[in-house]
């Protein structure tokens, strides 16, 4: 097995503006006190309770939505261990970023809503959160009630960016960018 360079990753972490990162399996427990660590963090930082708040809930969907999706996928092992990333910009934002492996048709059609989002504007936005909030919600869907998404480009400060990359014949590797 190849050595970590350690001071190396730091040099990148820090050039990077990188605050946060995890790689691996999550489970509930993990996310929990990794999302308690963020918090202490950015209150060390004298942040606004509402950048707190922005940065803690884009982590908090971002890590659901992988452990959701692994578990109801049928991706397990390997496949199921999700990287998500948290750092500033050169401009002071905070970046939520987060990647997981996905079968390329979830992956494509995560890539297609995430566009139609990306295109609305914070009114168009709140619209469509709105009329979200009012759909019956199936009792028997494994996943959410499909906010999650409306509301990390509400609190994005720019538009959500994402990519799929081809890893094998039936998978691929999502990455999900978002900017507060």
């Amino acid at each position: 097995m190849e050595e970590v360079d350690v001071l190396s990753l730091r040099e990148a972490f820090s050039r990077q503006g990188i605050m946060l990162g995890f790689n691996g399996p999550f489970s509930a427990t993990l996310m929990e006190e990794i999302g308690k660590a963020l918090r202490k963090h950015m209150e060390g930082l004298s942040e606004s309770p509402s950048a707190i708040t922005d940065v803690f809930s884009a982590y908090i969907e971002l890590s659901q939505n992988i452990r959701h999706y692994a578990a109801s996928s049928g991706v397990s092992g390997a496949a199921a261990e999700a990287t998500i990333i948290v750092s500033r910009d050169e401009a002071g934002h905070y970046v939520v970023s987060a990647g997981n492996v996905v079968l390329h048709d979830d992956g494509e059609a995560l890539v297609a809503r995430i566009g139609e989002l990306a295109a609305l504007d914070k009114t168009a936005l709140k619209a469509a959160f709105k009329t979200q909030m009012r759909q019956p919600r199936d009792p028997q869907a494994k996943t959410g009630a499909g906010l999650g998404l409306i509301d990390l480009a509400r609190r994005a400060s720019q538009p959500l960016a994402c990519s799929v990359k081809p890893l094998d014949s039936q998978h691929a590797f999502f990455s999900l960018r978002v900017v507060i």
